[in-house]
Order: C-alpha cells, then sequence, then structure tokens
C-alpha cells in the first residue's frame, strides 16, 4: 500500500505540473484528493492492516494529502500570476505615445458675427435686450406705425398663429417692449435674434434668418450720430478703409429713411462682379425713429430723438465670408463649417 501511494503521489504531480488551466487544476484536484479518488480506494484497505501500521499509513495518508494541496496551490498561484502577467502584456499603455484626439465643438460663423457686433456695441455703450419670438401683432406692426391694412404689411409677409399673434418679422418689438418699459428714459439697445418671414428659400433667401437691430434715443440725437455709429460698425466688421453712403429710402417705423451701402472690400470700389461694377454693396436699412412710434411708446418727439437700423447677420456672412448660398449655413455640413473655425 505503501508503494501504490508513492506510485500515485508521483503520478499526481505530473499530472498537476501539465494542466494548462485553472480549470483543469481542479479536475486534477478531484482526480486524487475527491471521494471518488484512486486514494480512497487504496484507504479502504486499512482495516486489514494492525494498528501499527494503520498509524503509520494513515501518516502516510496525511502527507500524500498535504503534497498535493500544496502542490496544487502552487501551480495555482503561478498560473494566477500568469493570467495578471498576460493581460498586463495585452493592456499595457505607451505612455510616450500622443493621446487620441477628442473632437471639439466650434462657434457657428453665424454666432461669431452676432458675438462680433455684441462686442462692437457693447464697446459704445449699449446694452442687448432680447424679446419672444412669438409676437403680439400690437409690438410686431402698430407700435412700429404699421397699422392695420398698411400696405407695408405686405413687404414682410408673415406667419401668423392667429388674429393677434405671429411669429416676429423683425427684432423692432424688440425695441418697442423696451421703450414702453423705460417710460421716456434715454435708452442705447442692440437687439439680436431669428426672424421670420414667407419667402421662398433659394440662395439669397430663407424663410428664417438671423436680424441684429439697434436703437438710440436721447436728446439732440441727429443723422450724423447714425451714420458715425455705423461707420464703426463697417469698419470693424469689414476693414478700415471701408467707407458707407446714405441713400434715400422708405420705411414706416423711420423718418428719414436710408438704405446704406458699404465701400467694396474686394475691388475697393473700382467695380468688380461682387459689388456688380457698382463699386458699393447694400449692407442695412436705417433712419431716424419716426416721432408716430416715440409718441406710442411713451416718448415726447418734441423733446426727444433717435435712430434706428437692423442688418441681416447672414448677409454679412455671405458678403465677409464669401459664400454663394445662404443654405449653406443651415445645413449642418462640417466641410463647410470647419473653414470658420477659429484657431487657437
Amino acid at each position: 500500500m505503501i508503494d501504490q501511494l508513492k506510485q500515485l503521489l508521483k503520478k499526481a504531480i505530473t499530472e498537476i505540473e501539465s494542466v494548462k488551466s485553472p480549470h483543469e487544476l481542479s479536475e486534477v484536484k478531484a482526480a486524487y484528493l475527491g471521494k471518488k479518488s484512486p486514494l480512497q480506494e487504496i484507504m479502504k484497505t486499512m482495516r486489514d492492516l494492525t494498528q501499527d501500521e494503520k498509524k503509520e499509513f494513515g501518516l502516510r495518508v496525511n502527507e500524500f494529502k498535504q503534497f498535493v494541496e500544496e502542490k496544487i496551490d502552487a501551480m495555482r498561484n503561478i498560473m494566477e500570476e500568469r493570467i495578471i502577467q498576460d493581460k498586463l502584456n495585452d493592456e499595457t499603455i505607451d505612455v510616450t505615445l500622443p493621446g487620441k484626439k477628442v473632437p471639439t465643438g466650434s462657434i457657428h460663423p453665424i454666432t461669431q458675427i452676432i458675438e462680433e457686433i455684441e462686442d462692437v456695441f457693447i464697446g459704445m455703450g449699449y446694452r442687448i435686450a432680447e424679446g419672444p419670438e412669438v409676437e403680439l401683432d400690437e409690438y410686431n406692426f402698430e407700435l412700429l406705425n404699421v397699422p392695420k391694412g398698411h400696405p407695408a404689411r405686405d413687404m414682410q409677409d408673415s406667419f401668423y398663429v392667429d388674429e393677434n399673434h405671429l411669429l416676429r418679422t423683425h427684432t423692432s418689438p424688440v425695441q418697442a417692449r423696451t421703450m414702453l418699459h423705460l417710460k421716456g428714459k434715454p435708452l442705447k439697445i442692440i437687439c439680436p435674434g431669428k426672424v421670420y418671414r414667407k419667402d421662398d428659400d433659394d440662395a439669397t433667401h430663407s424663410h428664417q434668418f438671423t436680424q441684429i437691430e439697434g436703437l438710440a434715443v436721447g436728446e439732440d440725437i441727429s443723422m450724423s450720430d447714425l451714420k458715425g455709429t455705423l461707420s464703426v460698425l463697417v469698419k470693424k466688421m469689414f476693414g478700415d478703409d471701408r467707407k458707407i453712403r446714405f441713400r434715400p429710402s422708405f420705411f414706416p417705423f423711420t423718418e428719414p429713411s436710408v438704405e446704406v451701402d458699404i465701400s467694396c472690400f474686394k475691388c475697393g470700389g473700382k467695380g468688380c462682379n461682387m459689388c456688380k461694377q457698382a463699386g458699393w454693396i447694400e449692407i442695412l436699412g436705417a433712419g431716424m425713429v419716426h416721432p408716430n412710434v416715440l409718441e406710442a411708446c411713451g416718448y415726447d418727439p418734441n423733446k426727444m430723438q433717435g435712430f434706428a437700423f437692423g442688418v441681416g447677420i447672414e448677409r454679412v456672412a455671405l458678403l465677409r465670408y464669401g459664400i454663394d448660398d445662404i443654405r449653406n449655413l443651415y445645413a449642418n455640413d462640417l466641410r463647410f463649417l470647419n473653414q470658420f473655425v477659429k484657431k487657437g
């Protein structure tokens, strides 16, 4: 029996050292130490031994179990260390390699222009005013000297929600709301925001676009103040060499009203395809606030005067960046928008 035990131990050691996985190791342990192992069969013969032989044999059995368990534990530790090391080798990070570039967003060209214009006017003491996009007819038209039935309403074909509510056709209602709130006090504001008009979308028109309107009201404000203010804006947006000129026009909320042109920044006023050989490019509408508007909004037109202007941001973008189709600004094509990502 002692020889059988020695042979069994030799066989157990060989199998333990040849296993390839923890699962195989568990199977070997069950095969040599389990209830159905050859060791149990050998131990059944102990009943035929004398008392001294049983004592000797029992000692040898315990030594067998202890040796096999220690051998299995040692092999398990080796295998676990090997698994950990293999995992570390597979997941090794080379800290000298450059990191992966994380994609980031950027400011849309429309927003870039809005922020630049806001900075210009904040520097001149203006504040930013905002208002609702779904507007009352009273603020969008009537307080701005455009009563119901007025032909000027056809100039801005509107999206009506109901009889009294519409999507605002300009940001001028913000000016009316601000004047009513200030109750005759001087003010200098700009009003950026989206506006809506029934229009067929094409390369130069959109049913939705972005405006910034400006308003200054106070004592002794004149057309020369308007020209000086717009000169600053134009030079900041299109370069220091730009000049402006006023042409008579008509808007129901200003009197006198003007269209404002800037000298062509491509040809310097000599005439080219951008300015259609005129040397000038139309940029915005403006004028002195109509006395009827001042009075309707709580100002005494005999004491207070003001000027107002409105510029389409998309038009500035088309001219400034040489974009030939306004729809590109709304298509969310990253190949197009990435041209305008500010560096650094």
